[in-house]
């Protein structure tokens, strides 16, 4: 009984004396000196979906941390001027549990620990760097049919678990630096050149015009720049259309130029003036589309680049915003082009046999100081010719004096 507890104490204190995980540390092992320095002082080389890169020095470094333990082997022979293991746990129970005899066989070890929280912050922030979405193809009419003119891409995700892990294994078995693969994730685009066939593309079901005639060289750039956006964009059967998730940021970075803009309470030029000419022509196809508009606001007042007025639809990021659903049983494909300066907006996808008419707009009221209120309606007929749906547009508009133009210098 007297052994059995010497035992189990001897066996308390080497457990205390070797290299353990805690508090987020994983033990990668016991290994010299030599290796411990390499694999401290050394970056790790990595590639993902064929892009090299690496973790610097000073990054693995602060992953790791080495830990000194004493150790007995039996068949070696110490070195350690004072091997008395107990001068390291200085207490009563290591003086009597351990065999004097076994002084001579302990033996200095370093263990390589690696804090997992701090590697993990690395990996989240290299999957900032090296994840992308998949990129849908864009498409175009040819010949009466559907072709691809922009082919798609697919998205990659970093699985930063078992990049971890890989990058764990590598340190306890790499004794050489070396290319590390670091795991991810393909993610398809929901639009493949392969997909058009089957989209039900077969038809123009609308278009919408706007005429720019008098625009200033920077609001015709906008224009421009905000039209390319459009062009080929699909919209899913049920699918809502947001107008500014689709254009993106509007400032200097993406190439857009200071021009007029309505504020809260003036007009003055801000980056991406003219976007409005865009919104409004798409609002316009959508509604000789058919389709059911969700999100629309008229300009504060009447702008002429709009005309007829009453048919506009302004947009601002983050809002307002122009939505609209596509309500019919297959894919829209939207074609977007410019003819001197007339702006058109065509819808093309699957004929149901339905009929669009437009009663307007209609001037109800015009005032001497040029505000006005306006009001359309669309009206949606079967195949059969039954009223399926209608929606009223009414506008009212301020007069144009309420958001003053900025005074030219002298």
């Amino acid at each position: 009984m007297r052994i059995s507890l010497y035992c189990f104490i001897f066996l308390f204190f080497f457990l205390l004396a070797s290299p353990v995980a805690f508090g987020g540390e994983i033990d990668l092992g016991t290994f010299t000196q030599k290796e411990i320095d390499s694999k401290i002082n050394q970056p790790i080389n990595f590639n993902v979906d064929g892009i090299n890169d690496s973790f610097s020095q000073s990054e693995v470094s602060s992953w790791l941390s080495e830990k000194i333990f004493l150790n007995y082997a039996k068949n070696y022979a110490s070195e350690i001027e004072n091997p008395d293991l107990c001068t390291y746990y200085k207490s009563l129970p290591c003086e009597l549990s351990f065999d004097i005899r076994k002084e001579n066989h302990i033996r200095k070890e370093s263990a390589l620990l690696i804090n997992t929280d701090l590697l993990k912050k690395s990996l989240s922030t290299l999957a900032t760097r090296v994840n992308r979405d998949p990129v849908d193809a864009r498409l175009k009419i040819e010949n009466g049919k559907v072709s691809a003119f922009s082919l798609s891409e697919k998205g990659i995700s970093l699985d930063e678990n078992k990049s971890a892990k890989a990058i764990i294994d590598y340190l306890k078995n790499s004794s050489e630096s070396q290319m590390l693969a670091l795991p991810y994730q393909e993610i398809n685009p929901k639009i493949g050149e392969n997909s058009t066939d089957s989209m039900g593309i077969n038809t123009l079901i609308g278009e919408g015009h706007s005429d720019f005639r008098g625009s200033s060289r920077n609001r015709i750039a906008n224009i421009k720049i905000a039209t390319d956006k459009f062009n080929g964009v699909l919209i899913k059967p049920g699918e809502e259309f947001s107008f500014i998730d689709t254009l993106g940021p509007v400032d200097a970075e993406h190439g857009y130029l200071p021009e007029l803009v309505i504020k809260q309470d003036k007009t003055e030029p801000d980056y991406g003036g003219g976007i409005c000419q865009v919104s409004t022509t798409a609002f316009r196809a959508a509604i000789y589309s058919g389709l059911e508009i969700t999100a629309r606001q008229n300009h504060a007042y009447p702008v002429s680049y709009y005309n007829p007025q009453g048919m506009d639809a302004t947009v601002y990021i983050p809002r307002p915003d122009l939505k609209f659903i596509n309500n019919t049983p297959g894919y829209i494909l939207i074609q977007t082009k410019i003819e001197g300066t007339i702006l058109t907006f065509q819808f093309y996808g699957t004929s149901t046999g339905q009929t669009i008419k437009i009663i307007g707009p209609t001037i109800l009221e015009r005032n001497p100081d040029g505000s006005m209120k306006t009001i359309f309606t669309q009206q949606v007929y079967d195949k059969d010719n039954h009223l399926a749906r209608e929606a009223i547009f009414k506008s009212n508009y301020e007069s144009p004096s309420k958001y003053p133009h900025p005074v030219p210098a002298n």
